[in-house]
């Protein structure tokens, strides 16, 4: 089942002279050149919140279509966090005349997804789609909606925090209740944990200005592990904040964290992965590539990344052999 509108809609400029009347009926035309032609799609983003690695894959996707040559117009909207304007946002969008739709990260492609079935939604940022009732199978989501997910090396993340806090025997974890993607990164963690000798502690929040109280509430702790949670990266100088009062090293699971104050990670780069989903969304719409039978796909490659002035604050001295092979946060 292929819902891309006819391999979507082509809004096509047409230039006719007639030679009767000498009357010129013209569109808007590339260049100037009233016989030429060209494509526009349509294409809305629905971005849950702004903060550095959600902006980054806005960003890449937007790049594969400038790379690629294609006329596009973006309606890009934000949520601020809020899963309530992001299904009002969704609610707009299944009113328009769009081509396809963009959802950036897991609440706001929830959002898409239960508002728009009859064009392509592509997702990024989305750690587990199925568990977040995306897609049947992340190789055959089965319906109009596929993507790339962002699932983090959990195990290497905690590989590296091993290798930053040697003596660590509790790590803290602060998550958004509401996020599946967040659930679904905890359980990781735990199970990664047990290998190590680690014991995790956790504590929830439903709001950005209930971040500070919770890292207090973690207790001891010898770390602090920051997942892909868009609630606690988009409020992360609260919990740095804390964590360098305490001198409590935060490692997280992905670098926009770590430019944020956290020490380090080894994680994904957010611009390519929406620049990969945008080579998706291209061939969804160029191509007329069944979303339905697109499997979902995940990051590749990733990167050390660190924050040499982070550590200090926080009491680390990052071992030369992860800074020869390390990335210095921006």
């Amino acid at each position: 089942m292929i819902i891309t509108k006819a391999g979507a809609k082509r809004a096509t400029t047409i230039t006719a002279a007639l030679a009767a009347t000498g009357l010129v009926l013209a569109g808007c035309s590339n260049d100037g050149n009233d016989s030429a032609s060209a494509d526009t799609y349509q294409i809305g983003i629905n971005q849950l919140v702004q903060h550095p690695a959600l902006d980054a894959a806005t960003a890449g996707f937007k790049e594969a279509f400038d790379e690629a040559g294609v006329d596009v117009e973006f309606t890009e909207q934000n949520a601020n966090g809020e899963q309530s304007t992001a299904l009002t946002i969704a609610q707009q969008f299944s009113a328009k005349d769009l081509d396809l739709v963009l959802a950036v990260a897991t609440p706001a492609a929830q959002a898409t997804a239960q508002n728009i079935v009859n064009i392509p939604v592509v997702f990024t940022a989305v750690t587990d789609p199925v568990t977040a009732d995306l897609v049947e199978s992340e190789d055959k989501p089965g319906s109009n909606v596929t993507g790339t997910s962002d699932v983090a090396p959990v195990e290497d993340q905690f590989d590296l925090l091993k290798e930053l806090v040697p003596d660590a025997k509790n790590v803290g974890i602060v998550y958004a209740s509401g996020e599946v993607n967040s659930q679904v990164q905890v359980d990781a963690a735990k199970e990664a944990a047990k290998s190590r000798d680690l014991e995790i502690k956790t504590q929830t929040v439903t709001s950005v200005s209930e971040i500070q109280q919770a890292v207090g509430a973690l207790g001891d702790v010898d770390a602090i592990y920051v997942p892909t949670d868009n609630m606690i990266v988009s409020g992360i100088a609260s919990l740095v904040q804390v964590a360098e009062e305490k001198k409590i090293p935060v490692i997280a699971a992905e670098a926009g964290t770590v430019e944020g104050g956290a020490i380090a990670t080894l994680g994904i780069d957010y611009k390519k992965l929406g620049k990969q989903t945008g080579e998706m969304a291209l061939r969804i719409l160029k191509e007329d590539a069944d979303p339905a039978e697109t499997p979902v796909e995940k990051a590749t490659e990733f990167t050390y990344v660190v924050n040499e002035e982070a550590a200090k604050r926080q009491g680390v001295t990052i071992p030369q052999a992860i800074l020869d092979k390390a990335e210095e946060a921006k």
